[in-house]
């Protein structure tokens, strides 16, 4: 019976194979056919593996029994090992009269969905989502506000900045990243984004790409190049000193915090936020610098600062590859945001209420009108995510009939007011910025000319270096009495016959 086996396991594969090229012949329109049909085929290699697992021990056999059934099959009577199996068969279906059989061709084929075929991918999804094309972090959000003195962010926020873990930028002091509750919110994010990429790329070799980041991150833990993660805090502080506004504004380390001027810096230093960051900071250094636990203590903290580092190092690899993902859920979570309520259960309704058969049916008209492919849309309107013309009441909300050029940015045309003054706090913006030598680029908003842009900075320029005064070049008077003060003062007091 094991030739039989043999035989039965590669008829399988051979099916298995056909389901396969079947699905990938054709490429699906719509986004939830479309990964059905991925998760179809991986789950069809999944079977594949297992099948050609149970195959490869038949022909090693190690227990020598299909060497002594073909040696029986060929030196005895043939026909005898043929009656005796189907002696076997017929034993089965007495046992068994009425077990139905079942048709093997129709196992693999693929399935239009329906009530009795539901798609797979109808419960792997919510409805914020999407079928995979938007991110849904909102209980990542919450936990982000419940961590220790963590920033008040929007949700539109926290999109921007979920994967940024610079101070600053959203991100969490360093101080307050070795707390339990901020692993956790880590460990959730990367799960979530995680069990998000397997989702939508099923075909992918995810775990491949885990195991590739994990090697890199280690390769710069050892040679400590993991940004915000390094042991020497002198070049870091050094690093933000370099980066400071302008001349007279004073660093906390404490705090993390660039102050205006010395002034400023001196009154923050009775505050409490800085006393309790001091202290936090003291209780590092000494347990760095400690003679009789130091190294343990040091060992101990540094093995956390890894596993800190390495769930941020993730976070922000997974985030890179789904980089289309997260700029698409930022833009629908604005776009969602200037709908009522009525309008986002409607469409979430829409989502839900789609059947194979619609698909269909669209398809076989998108078939006929071949000629008719070019959208009806005589007013130009930019196209949604479904690409479709926008209503035209979004569009005169949003402005998006007015065109504002930005010089700085290449002459790139920003279409509404929104996207033109967003795109000031851009990458692409502020990097042309200092490209002409300007360094405060927080001052240049709605300056679009480089021109003018460099005329500003040249003013900024000189403004600046007539307020610096030369403390040596302040003349200094005595009087009588041997009191020292500016000559501006000793005149003064002299006009009014007060010396």
């Amino acid at each position: 019976m094991l030739l039989e086996d043999q035989r039965y396991i590669h008829e399988d594969l051979e099916r298995l194979e056909q389901g396969i090229a079947d699905r990938m012949g054709e490429e699906p329109k719509h986004i939830r056919d479309r990964l059905n049909r991925d998760h179809e085929v991986s789950q069809l290699l999944d079977q594949i593996r297992s099948q050609s697992a149970e195959l490869l021990p038949l022909y090693e056999d190690k227990s020598g029994l299909r060497s002594k059934e073909i040696l029986q099959i060929s030196t005895g009577d043939p026909f005898e090992e043929f009656y005796r199996q189907v002696a076997n068969i017929k034993d089965h279906h007495a046992r068994y009269p009425n077990e139905q059989a079942e048709n093997s061709e129709q196992w693999y084929r693929p399935s239009k969905g329906g009530d009795n075929q539901p798609y797979i991918v109808e419960s792997m999804f919510s409805g914020e989502e999407a079928y995979g094309q938007f991110f849904d972090l909102h209980s990542c959000h919450e936990s982000y506000l419940n961590l220790p003195n963590a920033k008040r962010l929007g949700y539109m926020q926290y999109l921007e900045v979920f994967d940024n873990f610079q101070p600053g930028y959203g991100g969490v002091k360093r101080a307050d990243k070795l707390t339990d509750q901020y692993f956790k919110y880590l460990g959730d994010l990367m799960e979530y984004l995680e069990s998000f990429m397997r989702r939508t790329r099923p075909l992918g070799k995810i775990d491949e790409v885990l195991n590739g980041w994990q090697r890199e991150f280690e390769t710069a833990w050892e040679k400590d190049e993991v940004p915000g993660w390094q042991k020497d805090k002198a070049a870091k502080t050094n690093a933000t000193e370099r980066t400071l506004s302008t001349a007279d504004a004073v660093w906390c380390e404490a705090c993390e915090k660039e102050f205006k001027n010395q002034n400023v810096y001196k009154g923050h230093l009775g505050g409490r936020k800085h006393i309790k960051a001091a202290e936090l900071l003291a209780q590092s250094e000494g347990a760095e610098d400690g003679n009789t636990n130091g190294t343990h203590t040091t060992s101990a903290q540094r093995l956390k600062e890894r596993a800190v580092a390495e769930r941020e190092f993730r976070v922000k690899k997974l985030t890179g590859a789904m980089s289309i993902e997260k700029d698409d859920t930022r833009v629908n979570v604005e776009r969602r945001q200037g709908m009522t309520e009525r309008e986002r259960a409607q469409e979430l309704e829409n989502l839900y209420n789609m059947t194979s058969g619609a698909q269909n049916r669209e398809a076989e008209e998108e078939e006929k009108d071949e000629g008719d492919d070019k959208l009806y849309n005589p007013l130009k309107l930019p196209l949604a995510w479904d690409g479709k013309p926008i209503p035209f009441w979004l569009y005169r909300l949003h402005g998006l009939g007015q065109e504002f050029p930005c010089e700085i940015c290449g002459n790139f045309v920003y279409r509404g007011r929104r996207a033109f003054d967003k795109h000031f706090n851009e990458t692409n913006h502020i990097t042309n910025l200092k490209r002409l030598g300007i360094t405060d680029t927080y001052l240049f908003r709605d300056i679009t000319s480089i021109e003018q842009a460099v005329k500003l900075w040249d003013k900024i320029q000189r403004d600046q270096s007539k307020g610096q005064i030369d403390d040596g070049a302040v003349v200094q008077m005595e009087d009588a009495e041997g009191n020292v003060m500016p000559e501006k003062v000793y005149l003064d007091l002299q006009k009014q016959g007060l010396l």
